[in-house]
């Protein structure tokens, strides 16, 4: 059973049981960090013994085959199966080529110990960094308060008031290290899987082709080598999306710690001041205000009697509150409510920003929509106009820019999003907007489409289905899963079903041209995914299951005709299948488990320096005690563009594509170098007999 996720709420509250999870944690990362070393250790014991070779090998597929991914969440997708099963995998295809001596290239260092050492390092290394903090905050914390609560209550007031000032900031310095610390630990445990086992895979892949002598055995690992790498690649975009949404919860969470705290007080009161116009001008009164949460009740006594006329209290009752923005007033820590006994908006100062904060707070409060030109809330909702954009945005796009490399994947300008949607949702005149105005571009037409459905009220799958396509989602039965999609579609309210047939037929159009724009169905439901779907509420759990978010997208997709062909035959969704006890019906990925085959082993009677000419090449049976000549691989290729900080991501991650792209990873561009000279080696060999040409 995996470990349950850390939810930035429990660092507030510090409790035995938030502890006690951290712990695992911990304990967790300390074996992956001894795992590492181990690798490490073995690789350089493999690259340094040529004589021991075969007890290395043995020794290293005993190390991989002894680790077990632990995992965050309930279930594993089938690429985070596939990723779990690949370290067995590895061992057995170690242990089947144990006894064929092959050379390790001189670069294996390269591949396999650096960057496995500096993930431990850097990451693991780091994370230690913010445990030492947090624990050393931590303390300096409670010793701190307990020195606090053991003060007199005979001592001045300004010197109790300056120790609350004190134990306030320390808990403020704890909180912080806190939420650095379980974001951290968090995110190496995840991200562990594509950094620990990318080298791995680099490592056994130039292992391989990097000898002449193992060419069949070099065909069978290729194509679960294509697998394995994609999905670490659906892996590493899933921990993308994900990773960004946490980061935005995080961001929340620090900026508003009190939103963690348990439900406060019904009831506020204190000093406002209000803004009043007037004919010559506008003035603030300052205004005793009282709240009651319960029935929504503010009363407001002023403060500042007008001469001749004594005034009463004021009872309203509230209807919304929104914070101010700060430019658009020039007055500090303002916030506007609506009323049911006076129209239009009531314009409030707060003493201070966090003052401004707890009256938020008891108010329900929201933050101000920013960038969103989008304001009414019948613009919001999945109306004629809402619809009319779509299908506008989908014509352009299917007619102008569909074999667009990147499509969706590339972010347009925010200014132009925000003019495009402005023009088209204006009440005056919705939806006279000419799309083929050479104003917008695709980026920006993509971009606005993604932006309308991002901020519906409620997504286009509701939040009333959300958890049972996730739970679909998770499933191990292929079977199941597309039947229980298949019947939630027609669960979907009409408007929303119809949307939702309108964008997953144009993205399966879109998806048929990927030889051009590089957009498969899976990476179309890293970006829909979040886009369709939402869950209603924020936490650490919710974003860990925008993977399976994704992976619904992706079904729709994959499986559009038969879904849209008609609703299923029974009307219910089908029933949960029972717990499994046979093996699972999708099968992890393996290589070791192949039909093998006999080996003709190839090789070369010239020398190395021969082997530049025309020397013939032939194939037979190794002998005993024979050995072929060697041919040292080139050296290690240059990392890959990807690796270096670039300030905005333009083009999309490529997994296949032209020997001239950007690889998408370290893997793929190590791969197609050893692939191209392992060509240039077999050319510089010579033919085997019966060649033509």
């Amino acid at each position: 059973m995996g470990h349950p996720p850390l939810e930035f709420r429990d660092c507030y509250l510090d409790s035995p049981n938030f502890r006690e999870r951290l712990k695992c944690y911990e304990q967790e990362l300390e074996r992956t960090n001894k795992f590492i070393k181990d690798v490490i250790k073995d690789g350089n014991a493999l690259i340094s013994a040529m004589r021991n070779y075969s007890s290395a090998v043995q020794k290293f597929s005993q190390t991989l085959q002894s680790f077990q991914f632990d995992f965050i969440g309930d279930t594993l997708t089938d690429d985070e199966i596939n990723i779990a099963e690949s370290f067995k995998e590895f061992a057995e295809l170690l242990n089947e080529v144990e006894n064929e001596r092959m050379m390790m290239v001189h670069n294996a260092s390269d591949l396999l110990i650096k960057p496995l050492e500096s993930f431990r390092k850097e990451q693991i290394g780091f994370t230690k960094e913010r445990k030492k903090k947090f624990e050393k905050d931590g303390e300096r914390f409670y010793s701190l308060l307990d020195r606090h609560l053991h003060l007199s209550s005979k001592k001045k007031e300004s010197q109790l008031q300056e120790a609350d000032l004190q134990v306030d900031k320390e808990r403020h310095i704890f909180f912080e290290s806190s939420l650095d610390y379980v974001y951290q630990i968090q995110e190496v445990q995840e991200s562990k899987k594509f950094n620990i086992v990318e080298p791995v895979l680099a490592f056994l892949h130039s292992l391989f082709i990097s000898n002449n002598l193992t060419v069949e055995l070099t065909q069978d690992f290729l194509p679960y080598k294509q697998k394995l790498q994609l999905s670490l690649q659906n892996t590493r975009n899933h921990f993308s999306s994900t990773r960004e949404e946490m980061e935005e919860l995080k961001k929340r969470m620090k900026e508003a710690p009190q939103t963690c705290k348990l439900p406060g007080q019904p009831t506020i009161e204190g000093y406002l001041y209000t803004q009043e116009k007037w004919a010559l001008g506008i003035s603030w009164v300052k205004y005793y205000c009282q709240y009651e949460k319960e029935t929504k009740t503010l009363t407001m006594t002023p403060m500042e009697q007008k001469p001749g006329a004594k005034q009463g209290p004021l009872d309203l009752t509230l209807k919304y509150c929104v914070r101010r923005k700060t430019e658009s007033i020039d007055k500090r820590f303002c916030f506007d409510i609506e009323t049911n006994e006076r129209p239009g908006t009531i314009t409030l100062q707060a003493l201070s920003e966090a003052n401004r904060r707890l009256w938020m707070e008891a108010m329900d409060g929201k933050e101000p929509i920013y960038h969103s030109p989008i304001t009414k809330q019948e613009e919001m909702e999945l109306n004629e106009v809402g619809f009319k954009f779509v299908r506008k945005c989908i014509n352009v796009i299917e007619t102008k820019g569909i074999k667009t490399e990147g499509l969706y994947r590339t972010v347009g300008s925010n200014i132009q999003v925000q003019k495009l949607l402005n023009v088209f949702f204006d009440p005056k005149c919705p939806g006279d907007v000419d799309f083929h105005n050479s104003d917008w571009d695709i980026k920006t037409i993509t971009s606005s489409l993604k932006f309308y459905l991002r901020n519906l009220s409620e997504p286009v799958m509701t939040y009333r289905l959300h958890k049972e396509l996730v739970s679909a989602a998770k499933s191990d039965n292929l079977d199941y899963r597309l039947g229980a999609i298949h019947s939630l579609v027609y669960k979907l309210p009409e408007k929303n079903r119809e949307m939702l047939e309108l964008l997953i037929r144009h993205l399966v159009n879109v998806c048929e041209h990927s030889k051009e724009n590089f957009m498969t169905p899976s990476n179309m439901g890293v970006i829909f995914g979040p886009t369709l779907m939402r869950a209603q509420e924020d936490t650490v759990a919710a974003m860990m299951n925008i993977k399976f978010q994704n992976i619904v997208v992706e079904i729709l997709i994959e499986h559009f005709v038969k879904i849209y062909s008609g609703p299923p035959e029974e009307s219910a969704a089908p029933p949960v299948p029972p717990p499994r006890v046979t093996a699972r019906r999708h099968k992890p990925i393996t290589i070791s488990k192949r039909l093998l085959r006999e080996r003709t082993l190839v090789y070369n009677t010239s020398s190395l320096d021969e082997s530049e000419g025309d020397s013939d090449s032939f194939s037979k049976v190794w002998p005993p005690g024979e050995k072929p000549t060697i041919i040292r691989p080139p050296v290690r290729p240059p990392d890959p563009f990807c690796r270096a900080a670039t300030p905005q991501k333009t083009k999309p991650d490529i997994v296949v594509g032209n020997a001239g792209e950007i690889p998408s990873s370290v893997v793929a561009s190590r791969t197609r170098f050893f692939e191209t000279a392992s060509r240039k080696i077999g050319s510089s060999q010579g033919r085997l007999p019966g060649d033509e040409s």
